[in-house]
């Protein structure tokens, strides 16, 4: 028998993977539509990337409440490390990229001008700190803040090739049912 996530850790896990991918599809995407398209792209990656914090959060309350299966005994204790460890900073990235955005888009020159809407419905607020600093620390802080945005994505990159290797090994290679555990459907 598969020991399986919950359901609300199995819906929490799909819905932020599915909007990680809407993003990721977005950025690369905007640089080669016509410049009319740009900012509403823009505008819903900010928006996702807003929600995907919002549920990343749920997400790690739900973790710290509810026990997660155990792994399957067959595991190597390098491979239920590298599981923590990659599990671990997938965190990281979930929290980090919305977070780096959002600062970089409150650092943005025309923020003022030009506010933030989270999928057209409602203003979503800017980190007013940082309109009041100087333009020129501001934009450093827009700059740095957008590298480590980057960064993060080719992080994430990373990870998620990991993650979905591991799982795809455990359910192919070692046939221990692995996509089952995270799999929606019924117990």
């Amino acid at each position: 028998m598969v020991k399986r996530y919950t359901h609300a850790a199995i819906a929490l896990h799909w819905l932020i993977a599915v909007m990680i991918i809407a993003n990721i599809v977005l950025a690369w995407v905007w640089p080669l539509v016509a410049d009319e398209q740009v900012r509403p792209m823009i505008n819903a990656h900010k928006s996702i990337g807003i929600t995907v914090l919002g549920l990343a959060i749920m997400r790690l309350l739900w973790r710290f409440t509810h026990r997660p299966p155990a792994y399957p005994p067959s595991y190597q204790g390098w491979e239920r490390a590298a599981s923590h460890g990659v599990h671990a900073l997938l965190y990281l990235v979930m929290f980090g990229m919305p977070l780096t955005g959002w600062i970089m888009d409150s650092a943005w020159k025309d923020a003022g001008t030009h506010p933030m809407l989270w999928f057209g419905l409602f203003e979503w607020p800017r980190i007013a700190w940082f309109q009041h600093l100087d333009p020129a620390l501001r934009d450093r802080l827009h700059d740095g803040f957008g590298a480590a945005h980057g960064l993060g994505a080719i992080a994430l990159y990373v990870l998620f090739v990991l993650h979905v290797g591991g799982a795809l090994k455990h359910q192919f290679i070692d046939r221990e049912r692995e996509l089952q555990r995270m799999w929606p459907g019924r117990d």
